[in-house]
């Protein structure tokens, strides 16, 4: 298993995600300013157009007063405007050029940052899996070290039975020497039927005298 190499690649995949971070950060920068010059332009242009439309009125009346009282020639004054127009029409497609490029580079801004978030979730995802792997490696080389240090419950099964075999027979050894103290106690003992005992007791072992005045008082 090449973990150590996955998690390596997974690194790698910092130094991408960095450098979109800063070409976001880049393009951020040059938006705002893009912004800030459109909209300057922009109104610079509005006055502009403003002050072309009043010359252009000015042209079409005949009046050839373009300050004050001082009076100039009718191509001068349409010189005076057709320039003013000229440069109109140059900052206006430089306005152009310039929202355009706003445009783009929002969009480069937009890409970086979807970018950046697609990235580091892969990497989150990635970096994931390689710890579940991890953790499944480590409870199979948990199970392989269970197995090696396991052994035969067989032996052991059969060193309790016979051990229990063993308290068996102690234990009927001890109540049979128990019992050997008080055999006659213990064994029952059978009589024949119309047996005189007494009678082949005194015949054997001869009459006591208590036996003899116990026979009187009866």
């Amino acid at each position: 298993f090449e973990i150590d190499r996955a998690e390596e690649e997974v690194r790698r995949l910092d130094a991408p995600i960095k450098e979109t971070i800063a070409a976001y950060y880049q393009t951020q920068v040059e938006v705002e300013y893009l912004e800030s010059e459109v909209a300057t332009v922009k109104g610079n242009l509005e006055r502009e157009k403003k002050g072309l439309q009043a010359l252009n009125d000015r042209v079409k009346a005949g009046d050839l007063k373009l300050t004050g009282s001082v009076n100039f020639t009718a191509n001068e004054v349409k010189a005076e405007r057709d320039r003013k127009w000229d440069n109109y029409k140059y900052v206006s497609k430089i306005l152009q050029d310039k929202e355009s490029t706003l445009k783009a580079k929002r969009k480069i801004m937009e890409a970086a940052r979807t970018q950046v978030g697609n990235l580091k979730s892969q990497r989150r995802e990635l970096a994931t899996k390689i710890e579940a792997i991890k953790a499944r490696l480590q409870q199979i080389e948990t199970a392989k070290q269970t197995n090696e240090f396991s052994f035969d419950e067989s032996a052991l099964l059969q060193a309790k039975k016979n051990i229990a075999d063993l308290e068996k027979r102690v234990e009927v050894q001890a109540r049979i020497a128990e019992a050997e103290g008080n055999l006659a106690d213990m064994l029952p003992v059978y009589v024949e039927p119309g047996r005189d005992v007494t009678k082949e007791i005194d015949e054997e072992l001869g009459a006591s005298n208590d036996g003899a005045k116990a026979d009187k008082s009866l």
